[in-house]
């Protein structure tokens, strides 16, 4: 039997131990927001422990943390050193959105039906916590010398952007692979994804009984004006293409409208939230001061209106970097192994926390468990769930590449 062959075994054989690992992680909220965290962290550092695995556990300044709208973020790292040789990281993210309604399924009940296990973040990416610790705990119990080494890096604050998740770590000194494999969410494996951009746009008008209308200044109605040119935009961002398979073109969404005092007074106040795709093709400056000249065009006409606009989130695209060849053809042969069907390699639309480690020049990938696209999974809407046959693949793939890559001999 050689190596794959008995790195498969194990992880058939501990598989039950897998799913009850990821059942234990979905059944504690980390709905963001709130972004309590800590609590999360501190089991999963509790189960990681049983496994005989050190953890570390860095735990971000309160500060810092409610600054940012949350509550508790506790980072975990777990190092692995076997030999001389490169490191390679395998991060995962555990704050998901809360589970919002429709839900069928206990959100937090981690309840397996018909091969598939339910709950919010048993696709994106609790599923990868469990991927990635029983690869690690597969690769191990080879007993074989191997060069080089392994460090999980389990993180909370991908929803609001990762700069108190994997970005704290690397500006802290605590981490720096020299690889990376991130979570993943479909069969393909990932090296390329859109930046984003997130305004919030303030209008200022002044509010007036609505029986004098002629005494205020209606901030609704310049919001309108503003939202047309916005979307009036959107539609000429179809012209704009990427080269990258799997990104289409840019796009715009207004997500939150906010504003008015009651049906009776002119709104003098109204509060828009939007969000901006990049294309890795892209030069975020150059899209911001573009958004800001659409917005302030759209009430130029009107003096009586101020206008503010604060960015909330700036995630820079994701680009392949030279030296993630061999990861990316790794993890392509041995996922078409174990899956026995061709597996490409794509971009996608979303945005992650890999980015920060691209921006750090550390080679990665996105892969791990997941079905062949998102949608599939109902990651981020009601009853999200992971068919368990793509857990069990993806921790055979991860568990190969990494003895692959660390210099296997089997």
């Amino acid at each position: 039997m050689n190596a794959c062959d008995r790195l498969d075994a194990w992880v058939d054989a501990a598989f039950d131990d897998e799913v009850a690992f990821l059942q234990a992680l979905v059944r504690i909220p980390t709905d963001t927001p709130p972004g309590d965290n800590a609590p999360h962290a501190e089991r999963t550092a509790e189960l990681l422990r049983g496994f005989g695995l050190d953890v570390e556990a860095h735990p971000v300044d309160t500060r810092e943390v409610e600054a940012a709208g949350l509550q508790s973020i506790t980072n975990l790292v777990v190092r692995r050193r076997y030999g001389d040789g490169p490191v390679i990281a395998l991060n995962a993210h555990g704050d998901v959105v809360p589970p919002g309604d429709g839900w069928t399924r206990d959100p937090y009940g981690g309840e397996v039906v018909d091969g598939k296990l339910y709950g919010r973040a048993a696709a994106v990416s609790k599923s990868d916590f469990a991927t990635y610790t029983f690869a690690l705990r597969a690769l191990e119990s080879l007993h074989e010398p191997l060069a080089g080494g392994v460090e999980l890096h389990f993180t909370y604050d991908e929803e609001f952007g990762g700069e108190l998740g994997p970005g704290w770590l690397l500006r802290h000194g605590i981490v720096r692979p020299d690889l990376l494999i991130a979570a993943g969410f479909s069969h393909q494996v990932v090296t390329a994804h859109n930046g984003c951009l997130q305004l919030e746009v303030t209008l200022h008008g002044r509010a007036s009984h609505a029986a004098y209308p002629s005494t205020g200044v209606d901030a609704l109605q310049a919001a309108v004006q503003v939202l047309q040119a916005l979307y009036a935009r959107n539609e000429a961002y179809r012209a704009i293409t990427s080269q990258v398979p799997g990104i289409t073109h840019p796009y715009l969404n207004v997500g939150r409208i906010d504003g008015g005092t009651n049906t009776n007074v002119v709104p003098g106040k109204v509060v828009l939230r939007l969000d901006r795709r990049m294309i890795p093709e892209e030069d975020p400056a150059a899209v911001e001061a573009s958004i800001r000249e659409v917005i302030a065009g759209a009430v130029a006409g009107q003096p009586e209106i101020r206008v503010e606009i604060r960015r909330l989130l700036l995630a820079r695209a994701l680009v392949p970097l030279e030296g993630n060849s061999a990861l990316v053809s790794a993890l392509q042969r041995h996922a078409a192994a174990v899956f026995g069907e061709p597996i490409e390699v794509s971009g996608t639309p979303l945005y992650t926390d890999v980015r920060l480690y691209g921006e750090a020049g550390i080679p990665a990938a996105i892969y791990g468990a997941g079905p062949r696209t998102v949608l599939e999974s109902n990651a981020k809407r009601a009853d999200e769930h992971l068919v368990l046959d793509d857990l069990r693949g993806a921790t055979k793939v991860i568990a190969r590449t990494l003895y692959e890559l660390l210099g296997g001999r089997g």
